[in-house]
């Protein structure tokens, strides 16, 4: 009988279990570790921006990476047990201290996030505290304004979808504008809620960087200060709702700024965000609304809106959006009283049946 070789005699079952642990350490350890780093990157000293908080964020990410690489060297060099075991416990550790980060509506928070909207609600009345009117001339100049409105639910007859984009045209910021028979709109915007010297990050909202708030504020401010301040590219389309689904929509809306006045959210990048809090809303609503990769890549949400019969059928998706773009007609208007109403110039109204045709499901 043929002797065995040399390499299969030492392929003892201890021996096999090591490799299969180190090989599972060599997957595995660098996923963990770049959650981790960038959980400490955005959570130690969260909304500090000083010199001093970036060298401890630094530190502390450094430190988590050279525990990782020392249980991977240990692993590859036949101790994964003893390594694995450390880094296992650190890993648990940096759990527990993630779970203990909590939102919160207490902050120093940017200006424009300074208040978040809440509503009550009397019969067919409404009234929202808090509603944004700033007079923006620069995204650091401006004068603040959070008025006290009331409006009328029986005059609430049209909603309008508003996209926002300022880079790829896979991502835009979605407003969603209600409108009333006395020529009024009120806007809802879905925002990472921001402290002072923090800017948006993408990365950020996957690791509790932002709490999430609705701000209602009116057109010449939400709509305006992306067009003609920030310089967005924004477009208007008019959306196809039966006027009890609008008003149900409006107190969803109301609903939720409410909610989180009394128990606040982290802003997530993927799950809560402008458009998925949207959907969510709206399938409470109007029942079945298939899911769809335009839900995350919210730039377009449009062509997801038309499919499911939400937007003006007798037009393709192309003309709409060329209707629809309202910048040039934002900046020509600028501080106008009739702002919205010129904005709207050249957009089709719906036909008669629109407001309150059954969209497609």
């Amino acid at each position: 009988m043929a002797e065995a070789s040399p390499s299969r005699a030492t392929l003892t079952p201890r021996r096999v279990g090591r490799r299969l642990v180190s090989g599972v350490a060599v997957v595995v350890l660098p996923l963990l570790t770049l959650w981790g780093g960038f959980a400490l990157w955005y959570q130690v000293l969260p909304g500090n921006q000083g010199p001093g908080a970036q060298a401890v964020k630094a530190i502390s990410v450094v430190v988590w990476v050279a525990l990782a690489a020392v249980t991977l060297i240990a692993a590859l060099k036949g101790r994964p047990i003893v390594g694995l075991g450390c880094f296992a416990i650190a890993f648990v550790g940096l759990l527990l201290w993630w779970q203990q980060i909590h939102p919160s509506n207490q902050r120093v928070w940017a200006d424009d996030v300074s208040r978040t909207t809440s509503g009550r609600v009397d019969g067919n009345l409404v009234t929202l505290h808090d509603v944004r009117n700033f007079e923006w001339r620069s995204n650091t100049d401006f004068t603040k304004h959070w008025e006290t409105r009331t409006y009328d639910l029986d005059r609430l007859d049209s909603v309008d979808m508003v996209m926002s984009y300022w880079s790829m045209r896979a991502i835009a910021h979605v407003l969603v504008s209600f409108g009333f028979n006395d020529g009024s709109h009120v806007v809802f915007s879905v925002e990472i809620r921001r402290e002072k010297q923090e800017s948006f990050s993408e990365v950020g909202g996957f690791f509790k960087e932002f709490e999430l708030s609705v701000i209602a504020a009116d057109e010449r401010d939400v709509i305006r200060v992306r067009t003609n301040v920030r310089g967005e590219d924004d477009y208007l389309y008019r959306i196809r709702m039966p006027v009890k689904d609008i008003r149900s929509l409006f107190l969803a809306y109301v609903n939720e700024a409410n909610t989180l006045v009394s128990t606040p959210r982290f802003y997530n990048t993927i799950t809560v965000n402008c458009t998925t809090l949207v959907y969510h809303m709206l399938r409470r609503i109007v029942g079945h609304l298939p899911l769809d990769y335009r839900l995350l890549f919210s730039g377009y949400l449009p062509s997801y809106v038309y499919k499911v019969g939400g937007l003006d059928s007798r037009y393709s998706l192309e003309q709409l959006r060329a209707f629809g773009r309202i910048t040039d007609r934002a900046k020509a208007a600028d501080r106008s009283a009739t702002f919205s109403t010129d904005i709207r110039q050249g957009i089709p109204m719906l036909p008669a049946e629109g407001a309150g045709a059954n969209a497609a499901r």
